[in-house]
């Protein structure tokens, strides 16, 4: 089961994920200064949104080569509040800009799989078996995801 996948509501997750950059640029925009403002304590900034983003764009590069290149792949999970750790060293520009790099470095990768790789099988360890393609959508369910997530903290801070 794909848990990102009701997030694309019938969208095509390619059109999303590469949407997304562009997307994420204009909502950075629009914080400005308040991309580092929690919307309450305990919650992710924005700014700790986009770092998360960033992150996993690497998650998914790495996971997406892997799928290619190996028999039957075992993704790796990661524990995302351990990498969050480390976010006070980066801004949310910076995120969102290594963001669109990796993101334009995996598109291309995607452009060039094949219809029989899409239907490559891999395995995560939570969740079982599943494909190469379902990997395409998760990037853009998780992307829908955080900017849904990102909208909702931008509606908070506009009420205080």
């Amino acid at each position: 089961m794909n848990p990102y996948a009701g997030f694309l509501n019938g969208q095509d997750p390619l059109a999303v994920i590469a949407s997304t950059p562009e997307h994420l640029k204009t909502i950075l925009a629009n914080f400005g200064a308040d991309a580092d403002r929690s919307p309450a304590t305990g919650k992710w900034s924005a700014r700790l949104v986009l770092c998360h983003m960033a992150d996993t764009e690497v998650v998914f590069a790495f996971r997406l080569r892997q799928a290619l290149s190996e028999a039957r792949h075992i993704i790796q999970p990661f524990d995302q509040d351990g990498w969050a750790a480390r976010y006070e060293s980066y801004t949310a520009q910076a995120a969102v800009e290594f963001f669109a790099a990796v993101r334009t470095w995996n598109l291309l990768l995607i452009a060039g799989v094949t219809v029989q790789e899409m239907q490559k099988t891999l395995n995560h360890p939570e969740r079982g078996d599943m494909t190469f393609s379902t990997v395409v959508e998760t990037m853009g369910g998780h992307d829908l995801n955080h900017i849904n997530q990102l909208q909702t903290i931008a509606a908070a801070l506009e009420g205080k």
